[in-house]
């Protein structure tokens, strides 16, 4: 055992700071460069992280077979945090000054997000977050992709309203994304002339909605607004068919099938004319995304992941990054922020997709769809859509060292 006196072990107290205070140097230094991969694929939201690690893992295969990145082969490192918040916590806290990680991609819920976030923001650990969400979260640190309720939300709610009437029944998660999106529905809602009859919160285990059912049958609304999340809340629409009432008050959705599973395990008779907005879906009809859905079909032939904006903004995540690195030239975070806010625009299945440099949220094309037949049809595009919810708190040029998610007040 080598004993230290107390000049050593200054020096080593100081030298295990600096370590922890400047962890791009480590990471430089690596014989590989580490990717994060941290996805729910066990417990109630693997339906949607397994597909998310599946296109992560296969965008780094594409980023490897093109030369890798400054020399080296880029590595997956991945864990599963089950749902489970403490497990969040300490895989995040792990990748970041054990594992040494470049970037991490992951976190699902809003929930997961805020438990990471901050870890990777003290410990200045580039992270993407590619999940539709409630908005607000200005952080230098984080790369939102995923649509805000003002990229989706705004276009379904009238769109839906134009097509079925003035009076809505809310249904949505209890945790803060369905508060605060029911909280935007009803914005849109009163802005376009209706009004919210009712507004439920269901916690993410629940599975029967029996008693929900008969409220709305009695409130007789001209469309039910489903925030529900999750495979336990897919029984809303399989008793909803069930009793009868699907054919006499159509769904529209901020989250049906965001993951991609929903619209397969549900029947024809039990999803058609569900009304839903995203950011991506397998019917685009462009060059990029066609030749993206066949990489996926050949990696995974056997278990081929349901496409969604979850996973294809994973992809986006991995190749947003990779061309930062390139382009810098570098691994210094810095460098590669400096890259992702110059406005380049990217060329991706979603279509084009730029990041604003003020909330480092994703400027892109948006989609109005509808189920038919286990499949989405595209009904409207709207070009560029900015996320000005979250550019309503949020200005990174002003405030660099923001490390907030706001609660935008809709009073």
């Amino acid at each position: 055992m080598t004993k230290l006196n107390r000049r050593g072990f200054l020096l080593a107290s100081g030298a295990t700071a600096a370590t922890l205070s400047a962890p791009s140097i480590l990471r430089a230094a690596a014989d590989t460069i580490k990717v994060g991969g941290l996805h729910d694929l066990s417990g109630p939201l693997d339906a949607s992280g397994i597909p998310m690690n599946q296109v992560l893992k296969l965008a780094i295969d594409e980023v490897n077979a093109t030369g890798g990145l400054l020399g080296k082969e880029v590595e997956a490192v991945i864990y599963d945090p089950q749902s489970n918040m403490s497990l969040y916590s300490q895989y995040a806290t792990q990748m970041a000054l054990k594992d040494r990680v470049a970037v991490v991609q992951g976190g699902i819920t809003s929930a997961s997000r805020e438990t990471i976030r901050p870890i990777f923001h003290r410990y200045q650990t580039l992270y993407f977050y590619n999940t539709l969400y409630e908005g607000g979260v200005c952080d230098r640190n984080e790369i939102t992709l995923g649509t805000t309720p003002a990229q989706t939300v705004e276009q379904l709610i009238p769109h839906a309203m134009n097509l079925w009437g003035k009076k809505v029944y809310t249904i949505a998660a209890d945790y803060n994304y369905g508060h605060i999106t029911a909280a935007w529905v009803k914005r849109y809602v009163e802005a376009n002339g209706g009004e919210v009859l009712e507004t439920e919160f269901f916690p993410l285990d629940v599975t029967q909605f029996g008693s929900t059912i008969s409220k709305i049958q009695a409130a007789k609304p001209d469309l039910v607004l489903s925030a529900l999340v999750g495979t336990a809340h897919l029984g809303f629409y399989r008793q909803w068919a069930a009793s009868g009432m699907k054919a006499e008050i159509p769904i529209a959705s901020t989250t049906f099938a965001a993951g991609g599973t929903d619209a397969v395990i549900l029947t024809p008779e039990e999803g058609n004319g569900i009304l839903t907005s995203y950011g991506y879906y397998t019917s685009i009809d462009n060059p990029t995304n066609a030749a993206f859905k066949a990489k996926v079909k050949e990696a995974y032939p056997d278990d081929t992941p349901i496409l969604s904006e979850l996973s294809e903004v994973t992809w986006e995540g991995i190749m947003v990054w990779a061309d930062a690195v390139r382009t810098a030239g570098s691994l210094d975070r810095e460098a590669l922020l400096e890259v992702m806010e110059s406005g380049k625009s990217y060329d991706m299945p979603a279509g084009k997709v730029s990041i604003d440099p003020k909330t480092h949220h994703a400027i892109r094309d948006v989609y109005l769809a509808e189920l038919q037949d286990q499949e989405f049809i595209i009904k409207e595009t709207f070009p560029q859509v900015q996320p000005k919810d979250t550019q309503m708190v949020c200005n990174l040029e002003e405030t660099p060292d923001a490390n907030v998610h706001h609660e935008i007040s809709l009073n």
